[in-house]
């Protein structure tokens, strides 16, 4: 069974990825590793962000070790908040912060479109891999929902009615950005064994 160290603190994400995993590898969170700091995020791009993190715990606490990172990009925003989607309302990386911004700059915007964009970085014996996962939908006026975390109770996924916060996360955990990049290093991973 491969262990892997997933580089978040984000205990959201965290019950996410394990559900998609499975048993299948032996996932250990940074507090399980005992890594407290607070990994830098300095890049310019979501990839760049995701190979950051997962560089950082690999040549610091020796794991192999993959770390995600994900951007909402609004068209009528001309693509943000993207990589600042975490920060997008200021340095204390409130969720609720953040989606206020977004809904007050997105008011009287006819083009509500967006998308979300996640990118896996995985170190594995020394090699980098990288896995991508792309859900469209679009930006409600109003947050709905209760499940969830970041922008999910303001999105709503192509080909449904509700926002992911509304789905719960085993609807979410099928057709979600991180999901589907998760799901490509799942076979990745089962690939190699």
């Amino acid at each position: 069974m491969n262990t892997l160290v997933f580089a978040t603190n984000n205990l959201h994400k965290l019950e996410e990825v394990r559900a998609i995993l499975g048993d299948r590898v032996h996932l250990l969170s940074l507090q399980e590793i005992h890594c407290l700091d607070d990994i830098p995020e300095t890049a310019d791009s979501v990839k760049g962000n995701a190979l950051l993190k997962a560089q950082y715990v690999n040549k610091r606490y020796g794991f192999d070790c993959f770390a995600d990172d994900t951007g909402l990009e609004v068209t009528a925003l001309n693509g943000a908040p993207g990589v600042y989607s975490a920060r997008y309302a200021g340095p204390l990386k409130s969720p609720e912060a953040n989606r206020q911004k977004l809904l007050r700059e997105l008011e009287g915007k006819d083009d509500r479109s967006a998308r979300f964009r996640t990118v896996v970085a995985l170190i594995r014996n020394g090699k980098e891999y990288f896995f991508e996962g792309i859900v469209n939908g679009k930006i409600i006026a109003e947050e709905k929902g209760s499940t969830g975390f970041g922008y999910d109770p303001v999105f709503v996924p192509e080909g449904y009615t509700q926002t992911f916060a509304e789905l719960g996360m085993e609807i979410k955990n099928s057709v979600s950005h991180r999901a589907m990049a998760i799901n490509k290093l799942k076979q990745f991973l089962d690939n190699i064994q």
